[in-house]
């Protein structure tokens, strides 16, 4: 439920006088929270923030009546209670969307395709205020949340246009009397589990498809980022998205994600999280033998060789490396020099990273924002005291950010090594690591030294380098002279530990589809 406006008004008066006490201006704070109320304000005005389940094409509370609160990481204020639900409204939500699967798989693929361009519509008409919500309770600079908002519905644009090109196969009989040939057909009920980094594009990338080959979807999202699944799931039921077709659950994550793996009406899990999660829900969907798709946990490597153009190295990596305060699963997580170009890349990365402005998200050119939890801050001073105290020498940041809470300051380590826990673990924060090495394949060798696989980079000149070490790369994803390579028209996905099954792009689609071949036989002559 939303938070009654005097009282949020009254806890943000309280917290900022605490804010006060320790060094932090009252005013520069008050203009910030205000903006936060006048956002939140908007957003309920509009109808787009939501606090209950959406089970049923209804919005309703958890039976027992509990609530999860979700806070802004920035300031660490109070956003809402959400409904916390279990079990039960799982149950409910499974059932819903198996109910209402016939109706919605034998609609023409144009009749989904329209309605999805509708939700398509909706979500860019309200970029601002989606983006504006994503970096309220995310944390992420307001200019990365818009741009999440644009890449996350143009999945569904896409997907929009793919439903009608779910193509099936006529195959040339071996005996004259028979004909085969080959349907797709949704696979059932999809359990979609999504994580907080990417509060809508990792929704709609796994709910576009899904709903676009006819699949009916629950979704549970993070518990730490719920508003803006909400007000996605919001604008999907005014675009005309049938009721239990789509569903939204979150709250008591391991009684969700039980209920989804145990029931036999849930044909398909699609999960984005950690590695060590994904093994738990592949190994749990085993027992009623479901499909799974899982994007996990990587640790990317950038190669940077002597002849790469340093301008668009230093910009490329900086951009990989940073996004999201490197709360993303294709952010850098290590950063391989050759040495004949090692000391001046690091001089320049390192002046550019000192650039990188740390605030509140909503302020205006603010670059990084905040780390999601506490846990995550100490989860980066761990690789960071790890890498220091084994030789790496600390070239910018290196401690927490003086704004407090989960601000950190954005850091460059040099003369990083293989023994470091940062080379074998996923920091996922502002820590860039930077690696010396010699040969084409010694960058080769180090690159593929995990068991990771996900995302890869590499900045070079010699289009025949370039061909030669993407080959090499064990990895779903190589960019070449570029950071940010995802795209709604390109495949994603891992190899090794990092997953099964691919996002986006034409393959997405079939990740959702059943493969049903039908012989005719005995035809007469």
């Amino acid at each position: 439920m939303a938070i009654p406006t005097a009282m949020l008004k009254l806890s943000l008066r309280t917290h900022l006088r605490n804010l006060s006490r320790i060094g932090i201006p009252y005013a520069a704070h008050l203009q910030r929270q205000m903006s936060s109320e006048a956002i939140l304000g908007r957003l309920k005005e509009k109808g787009l923030l939501r606090s209950q389940a959406f089970i049923a094409g209804k919005w309703v509370d958890a039976e027992d009546g509990t609530t999860l609160p979700v806070y802004n990481p920035a300031t660490q204020e109070l956003l809402a209670n959400v409904a916390c639900v279990g079990g039960k409204e799982t149950k409910e939500a499974i059932t819903s969307a198996n109910n209402a699967f016939y109706s919605w798989s034998i609609l023409t693929a144009a009749e989904r395709s329209k309605i999805l361009r509708k939700w398509y519509e909706l979500l860019m008409a309200h970029k601002e205020e989606l983006g504006q919500l994503m970096t309220l309770e995310n944390g992420k600079p307001l200019k990365e949340g818009l741009g999440e908002v644009v890449y996350g519905a143009s999945f569904v644009e896409f997907y929009a246009e793919e439903a009608k090109r779910v193509y099936g196969d006529i195959i040339p009989p071996p005996l004259g009397d028979r004909r085969l040939f080959v349907l797709k057909q949704p696979v059932g009920v999809v359990g979609a589990i999504t994580p907080w980094n990417f509060p809508l594009a990792m929704i709609t990338r796994k709910v576009a498809p899904a709903l676009a080959c006819g699949c009916t979807v629950v979704v549970k999202p993070s518990e730490l980022t719920p508003l803006t699944a909400l007000a996605a799931a919001e604008l999907a039921l005014q675009a005309g998205v049938p009721s239990g077709v789509l569903n939204v659950v979150m709250g008591n994550a391991s009684q969700i994600g039980d209920t989804l793996l145990a029931s036999s009406q849930v044909k398909k899990i699609s999960f984005t999280g950690s590695t060590a999660v994904g093994k738990k829900l592949m190994a749990a969907a085993a027992g009623t033998v479901k499909k799974v798709s899982l994007e996990l946990g990587g640790n990317a490597p950038c190669i940077i060789f002597d002849d790469a153009n340093l301008e668009v190295a230093v910009k490329g990596t900086l951009a990989a490396k940073f996004r999201n305060a490197g709360q993303t699963c294709v952010c850098v997580n290590r950063i391989l020099v050759q040495e004949g170009i090692y000391e001046k890349f690091a001089k320049l990365f390192s002046t550019a990273v000192q650039e990188l402005r740390v605030g509140n998200g909503l302020e205006e050119g603010v670059l990084q924002g905040p780390l999601i939890t506490h846990a995550a801050v100490q989860k980066v001073e761990k690789h960071i005291q790890d890498a220091v105290s084994k030789g790496a020498k600390l070239l910018v940041g290196g401690k927490q950010h003086n704004l407090g809470y989960t601000f950190y300051e954005p850091t460059v380590l040099g003369d990083a090594n293989s023994s470091m826990l940062i080379s074998r673990e996923e920091v996922f924060g502002p820590v860039a690591p930077l690696f010396r090495f010699k040969t084409e394949d010694e960058a080769i060798q180090i690159a593929n030294d995990t068991q990771f696989g996900l995302a890869s980079y590499l900045f070079t000149e010699n289009v025949s380098q370039a061909w030669r070490v993407a080959e090499a790369l064990e990895y779903g994803l190589v960019g070449i002279n570029e950071g940010i390579i995802s795209t709604e028209v390109a495949p994603f996905g891992g190899v090794k530990e990092s997953g099964v099954g691919r996002e986006g792009s034409k393959y997405g689609i079939d990740e959702y589809l059943e493969v049903k071949y039908v012989c005719l036989g005995n035809m007469k002559p």
